[in-house]
This record gives structure tokens, sequence and C-alpha cells, in this order.
């Protein structure tokens, strides 16, 4: 079986899929993430352009930490 795109299979907006309280889970988790990065010095904008750009959540999270070991 090949790997299940996601986003062709539900549509656009997989968030909908979401129940109300995940929604609130993954927007706290947004949250966090945005706080970490204004910590390091990379802001929001500057994070969707690497995601954007082909970095995938897990590597951002792990260019942010490095950032942070850097930053203290």
């Amino acid at each position: 079986m090949t790997e299940l795109d996601l986003p062709a299979f539900v549509g656009d907006d997989p968030v909908k899929l979401l129940t109300p309280e995940q929604k609130e889970v993954l927007r706290r988790s947004i949250a966090k993430i945005v706080a970490l990065g204004a910590q390091v010095g990379v802001d929001a904008d500057q994070m969707i352009l690497l995601l954007r750009s082909g970095l995938t959540v897990r590597e951002l999270l792990e260019y942010l930490a490095v950032r942070s070991g850097e930053a203290a």
C-alpha cells in the first residue's frame, strides 16, 4: 500500500477532521512553538518560510532547540 496523501483524501484542510479538543491542543502547541521561536530570535513568519521550504515540524523543533542552546 502506498502512503496516504491525507490532504488529497480529506481536502485542503485536514484540521476540519479534528475535534474541538484536538483543535485547542493544536492551538496551544503552535503558541508554544511560536513563543520558543521568539525566545531564540526566530519569528513566526521565518518559521513558516522554513516549513514551506521543506523543513519538517520535527526539524524545525530541533533547529529551535539548537538555537536555544546557543542563546543560553
